[in-house]
């Protein structure tokens, strides 16, 4: 079981895939009771998504620890007075179907509003639930298009390139998560419940932060930098003598204590160099300025040096050398979930560590489908924990 401040919580989860069910799993890790209802025979569609281990999704168990599973058909009479009296005792409902679903089951929020008066209703969908393109489907390659990300990824000139990990599904479902919390303290001053609608393509254009800066003052449209910042220099990954480092000095006294631990203060003093405008300007002569030296050796003894001289700085690591980083271990980002069939199996910890709760270093397992099913149906929330 996960103690946190949401413990006591009680969530109907509606959600598939990736955005909702990601906001889900982090009100299980902060101690909500979180019941996953699922379609019949095939539940969530992410249980058919890879890697497999041993026949069951490593995907799907890496978004839907510690929830509770029943299987319900919410177009069958039966199983949806089942669904009505969970949402009659629960504090949420998260969703994340297409505008208009809901509306089609006769879920939508004036009549959810009507019955369930308490009842929180989180709908998380591609566009939300206004606007011209409220009704499409829409996936998280489909949003970072369409949301400018990919307009700004990857190399000057290379082909349109999505993130490398699904930014379009996460920050919708962190966003969900941070609305809930601010739907939470409202109901609880007021007695009022509340609709929360969060769009993907919204959470796109929210995250785009120094783009949108950048086109607002010059009048263009950014484009793809590589790794390099487009308002700060030195601030992008250069190479060694092996591997690739990113330094990251974001002032003038950042960059003079860099040019001295590399090696090469008179870079400071170069009246190319002297400002953070002058360092943008002629970004491309400072970076072969700077890797004329960088190559001479290693990236372990360039780290080693730039880190003691106080300029952010570090390695470019894969995701088993993040793994077994000593610091991300320290900080319980590497947590394990024992499951029944696969034995134990490691997962991405919960990056909010609050000072009144232990940070666990285990969590439940993902369900099974309807695994909870004929308990949920007997007693409802009932004893049901994380």
């Amino acid at each position: 079981m996960i103690d946190g401040p949401y413990r006591g919580l009680k969530v109907v989860d509606l959600t598939r895939v990736l955005a909702g069910p990601y906001c889900t799993m982090m009100l299980a890790d902060l101690g909500a009771t979180v019941i996953k209802v699922e379609t019949p025979k095939t539940g969530d569609d992410a249980r058919h998504i890879g890697p497999f281990i041993k026949g069951k999704s490593a995907y799907f168990m890496s978004l839907n620890r510690g929830k509770h599973s029943i299987a319900l058909d919410l177009k069958a009479p039966d199983d949806r007075e089942v669904f009505e009296r969970l949402l009659g005792e629960a504090d949420l409902l998260v969703e994340n179907y297409r505008g208009g679903t809901m509306e089609k089951l006769k879920y939508d929020w004036p009549s959810l509003h009507a019955r369930f008066p308490k009842l929180i209703y989180v709908a998380i969908s591609g566009f939300g639930h206004t606007g011209p393109y409220k009704t499409k489907p829409a996936y998280d390659m489909v949003v970072q298009g369409m949301g400018g990300v990919m307009s700004l990824t990857g190399h000057e000139g290379s082909p349109p390139t999505r993130v490398g990990t699904s930014i379009g599904d996460i920050t919708a479902g962190l966003f969900a998560l941070s609305a809930i919390g601010t739907a939470l303290y409202h109901r609880e001053r007021t007695g009022e419940a509340q609709k929360i609608d969060v769009a993907m393509l919204d959470s796109q254009v929210a995250i785009l932060e120094n783009a949108i800066a950048r086109y607002v003052a010059t009048g263009k449209s950014p484009v793809p930098l590589g790794a390099r910042h487009p308002s700060i220099t030195p601030f992008a990954a250069f190479a060694t003598a092996d591997n690739p480092i990113i330094i990251a000095a974001g002032n003038n006294q950042l960059f003079a204590r860099l040019c001295t631990a590399i090696g090469a203060p008179a870079l400071a003093d170069d009246e190319r160099f002297k400002t953070n405008d002058q360092r943008n300007e002629n970004h491309t002569a400072l970076a072969n300025e700077m890797e004329r030296t960088l190559k001479t050796n290693t990236a372990a003894h360039w780290l080693n040096l730039i880190e003691q001289a106080g300029v952010p700085c570090g390695p470019i690591n894969n995701v088993a050398q993040v793994l077994a980083d000593p610091h991300v271990i320290a900080r319980n980002m590497v947590v394990t979930m024992q499951d029944p069939d696969i034995g134990e199996m490691k997962l991405a910890g919960n990056p909010m560590k609050l000072s009144a709760f232990a940070d666990s270093t285990t969590r439940p397992a993902s369900p099974k489908l309807d695994e909870s099913g004929d308990r949920i149906r007997k007693e409802g929330f009932g004893t049901l924990k994380t």
